[in-house]
């Protein structure tokens, strides 16, 4: 058994660029992206600086979540240990590049599918070296089979005397390194020099740790920028998935409390509004495709781990049953609506949910992993339940309005509380940083004001008001609007934060 892996010398490394430069050449790679690179970091304050380079890639883990989480078995492993892809196979979803810790995969703009570092495998098949091994003019760069003992390399990793990055993520990365500074391995140990230091790039959405941070022990001053891959469309699905689970999670509801001769309320408007929400879902979903023509290969070349086929599987049952609700309802059929409750109940939560094991799969994104993802969703589905049923009874008489206040109340005041919790709670560093940027960084004024005050705030006071003083359906309609409209800032900030903390 073979499993090869790299063990980079940073002792050796003098950072000539001539593995990037190789890397490019051979495969191709187009400008602005890198399969390779090297980063630069300096420690010490003049006179005595010191100067330290390490080379980034892919760490072909033992355990990929690159892999667990390809919808489309585009990224796996081939014989001899390495994480390789297959451009044919690829939708653009980019759940690899938050599902990897290291940055090490980006979208190539010249074919709009996912590439990294394979080691070059097609090199390797021929009995070659990879380019960047060739022509690395210190021989810093050493391939290494992890299998073989008597290798020599494997002897140096077998000693203790080498480092990986993020071992915490327990992905068991095959990238071993020697002699680098350990900030050069951990990005929140390092800041952005600020003084004017024109070879230092990064990516504009990243923070950086507090220059003045204890925890900060270096400056970088040359490493390469990566991609946001999930932005408003993602944050647009959650809300829209929310909105179609929650009307018939409450439709469900109101069946079992005994409102089901209530035909249009109840049996007819929820799965035409679910139904128009789910396909407003299925559109943001393909249109977040980088290569959305390919959609269907979540179907014909399925990776039935990925939670992003586990959720179409979800959202395919949802809308059959939907469908069944509603021919129940127009029909006028109390006893079917009755036996359809209860899967309806189960099949709007798994709806809602399912976000939080895709979630859970992307493990470069520590934000994303917190165990109150799943209950805020569930909350946040019953609020924009409550909200649409609250816009409903405007024009279709329903039942009692107190029942829908109550609800939209209920799913608001329990989300603010989850919000608190996530916001307050101490996680992981990553987790902490990501925190940061939602609550006091770039994406506080959408996190305060549009999440916060217009999602909770808001619809919490008109509802208790309304509840309060029985004033009718108005406030509570404008509670929902306002609810589900600060629930998109609300996730667009969550969605971003969990991105912005740098990996490499």
């Amino acid at each position: 058994m073979t499993r090869l892996g790299f063990l980079l010398d940073s002792e050796s490394c003098i950072g000539c660029h001539a593995c990037t430069v190789a890397c490019k050449a051979e495969h191709d790679v187009p400008l602005g992206v890198n399969r390779t690179w090297v980063k630069y970091i300096e420690t010490g304050t003049f006179p005595d600086v010191e100067r330290h380079f390490s080379v980034m890639r892919c760490n072909h883990c033992d355990d990929a979540p690159c892999i667990s989480i390809c919808p489309t078995n585009a990224l796996f492993r081939a014989e001899n240990g390495v994480v390789d892809f297959d451009d044919a196979n690829c939708i653009g979803c980019k759940g690899c590049m938050n599902a990897c810790p290291y940055d090490a995969i980006y979208i190539n703009p010249a074919t709009n599918t996912a590439n990294k570092c394979n080691f070059c495998n097609h090199r390797i098949e021929q009995g070659l070296e990879p380019s960047c091994v060739v022509v690395c003019p210190t021989h810093a760069i050493k391939v290494v089979d992890l299998d073989d003992p008597a290798d020599e390399t494997t002897q140096i990793i077998a000693r203790g005397e080498t480092a990986v990055r993020a071992p915490e993520q327990k992905t068991l990365p095959k990238v071993h390194y020697r002699g680098a500074d350990a900030a050069s391995l951990d990005p929140l140990r390092t800041a952005i020099a600020g003084d004017g230091m024109i070879w230092a790039d990064t990516t504009a959405h990243h923070p950086t740790a507090e220059p003045d941070s204890p925890d900060v022990v270096a400056r970088t001053v040359y490493t390469t920028a990566h991609q946001m891959t999930w932005k408003a469309k993602v944050s647009s699905y959650l809300v829209t998935k929310a909105v179609a689970a929650g009307m018939m999670a409450v439709a469900a509801l109101l069946v079992l409390l005994g409102h089901g001769g209530e035909q249009a309320a109840v049996g007819v408007v929820p799965p035409v509004v679910a139904g128009v929400f789910l396909a407003a879902t299925g559109a943001l979903l393909v249109g977040d495709l980088k290569r959305p023509e390919r959609f269907y290969y979540l179907i014909t070349r399925a990776n039935p781990r990925s939670w992003l086929v586990k959720g179409a599987v979800v959202l395919g049952a949802f809308a059959a049953l939907c469908a069944a609700w509603f021919v129940a309802g127009v029909g006028g059929s109390v006893g079917a609506l009755q036996v359809l409750a209860a899967p309806a109940a189960l099949l709007a939560a798994a709806t809602a949910g399912y976000t939080a094991l895709l979630f859970a799969q992307c493990e470069g994104r520590d934000l994303w992993q917190s165990p109150l993802v799943l209950p805020t969703l569930l909350a946040q589905a019953a609020t924009a339940g409550g909200a649409g049923y609250a816009v409903l009874e405007l024009a279709v008489d329903g039942p009692d309005p107190a029942v829908v206040q109550w609800v939209l109340l209920a799913g608001a005041s329990a989300t603010a509380v989850l919000i608190a919790a996530e916001v307050l709670g101490r996680g992981t560093v990553h987790v902490e940083a990501a925190v940061v940027a939602m609550t006091r960084g770039q994406y506080a004024r959408r996190f305060w004001g549009g999440g916060v005050v217009l999602g909770l705030v808001v619809p919490i006071a008109l509802a208790s008001v309304g509840l309060a003083a029985d004033w009718g359906s108005l406030p509570a309609a404008l509670a929902g609007i306002s609810a589900v409209a600060g629930m998109w800032f609300y996730e667009d900030s969550f969605v971003r934060a969990g991105q912005s903390v740098p990996l490499s």
